[in-house]
């Protein structure tokens, strides 16, 4: 029951990801379908690929989905990790605790490694570094789910946030975007917290 690797192309070329279903998270759908036109997620790009031109890739995600939030996982279900830097949802969403708990036993047995993983769920994020640590190869991003409403203050436990711009602060645009691997913005606690990015 080996948890599956992405090997990503684009802006992530180069980069080895943890994936799981939007389509099937509970939470990515009721974002999906939310009244509020300034949402992010009512413009998907995760849900426009796996309904399209990736609908290969739904069977593994879902299987990623199913085995990290329903069981806790064993050590020789970890995957094989060849990057040194691994981004934890360049699709997907958080589903529920276990899932965060079995992304930190993944963290945990590379400390060598630089994870960071991208999320808007603060309630599982505080559910679980309530009661332990953070791993410190773990870069917690905040995904400002509000299109040109930057953050400039970073939630609780996180170290970066991520914003998404239309029209206003196009000036503040700090994002790499052509090559997540060059820039790595997003994977070094030392470079900036505060990531602007012009929406796709």
């Amino acid at each position: 029951m080996k948890i599956k690797l992405s090997e990503m192309s684009g802006k992530l070329k180069g980069i080895q990801a943890i994936n799981t279903n939007p389509l099937s998270n509970t939470f990515c759908k009721k974002m999906n379908s939310s009244s509020n036109n300034n949402i992010i997620c009512k413009s998907c790009y995760s849900c426009k690929m796996l309904g399209g031109y990736r609908k290969n890739c739904v069977p593994a995600f879902e299987y990623n989905s199913f085995h990290l939030s329903k069981e806790n996982i064993k050590d020789e279900d970890i995957p094989r990790i060849k990057s040194d830097i691994v981004r934890i949802h360049a699709h997907g969403e958080l589903i529920n605790d276990t899932h965060l708990y079995n992304i930190v036993k993944i963290v945990e047995k590379y400390p060598e490694k630089t994870f960071s993983l991208y999320t808007k769920r603060k309630d599982i994020i505080d559910n679980i570094f309530c009661e332990r640590s953070i791993p410190i190869n773990l870069i917690l991003v905040y995904s400002n789910p509000v299109i040109d409403t930057p953050l400039t203050t970073i939630p609780n436990k996180f170290d970066k946030v991520f914003n998404v711009c239309k029209t206003t602060n196009k000036n503040n645009i700090n994002c790499g975007a052509l090559n997540c691997n060059t820039c790595r913005k997003c994977y070094d606690k030392t470079k900036e917290n505060i990531i602007y990015e012009a929406i796709k």
